[in-house]
């Protein structure tokens, strides 16, 4: 496909979705930044569970979480799978959890039939590996509701000094 036909692929598939939102949004469903819809509140649960998972450092509990193919960015970089995730950074990812506090500043989420989407912006401070810690976040999340409930799929992390 040439660079042109993506392009116009991108654009018409961007439009056509555009009628719906405007119309979702006239029907009353505030997507405003900072607020949470009711339809995503098991979807923010699962979030704050995988969270707590990882904060216990409850590794199997953090992976069950997690979708076989999720895709996690952090800082540039990509881990594929639930598995790549569990051989790489899950266990530095507890350990941290464990060594510092997390606090949600402000947090949005939408849900979209089976699919939910939550973006958070925090601060994480503590110490860790005998360095302070002291970072400004942001989250993406984006999940899927399966038959025994919330699934993330996708993560996206950031994070950088305040000031």
């Amino acid at each position: 496909m040439s660079r042109i036909s993506s392009a116009l692929a991108l654009s018409i598939a961007l439009l056509s979705a555009t009628p719906a939102f405007a119309q979702d949004h006239a029907h009353g469903h505030d997507h405003a930044a900072g607020a949470v819809s009711a339809e995503a509140a098991d979807a923010v649960t699962a979030v704050d569970a995988f969270h707590a998972a990882l904060k216990a450092g409850d590794t199997a509990a953090a992976l069950a979480l997690l979708a076989p193919d999720v895709m996690i960015f952090e800082e540039g970089g990509a881990e594929r799978s639930r598995e790549e995730y569990a051989s790489h950074h899950l266990g530095s990812d507890a350990a941290f959890a464990a060594a510092s506090e997390a606090t949600v500043a402000r947090r949005s989420g939408w849900a979209d039939g089976d699919v939910a989407w939550i973006v958070s912006e925090g601060r994480t401070t503590g110490q860790f590996n005998g360095r302070a810690v002291d970072r400004l976040t942001t989250e993406t999340m984006v999940l899927k509701r399966h038959a025994d409930g919330w699934r993330i799929h996708h993560i996206h992390w950031s994070s950088r000094a305040p000031g």
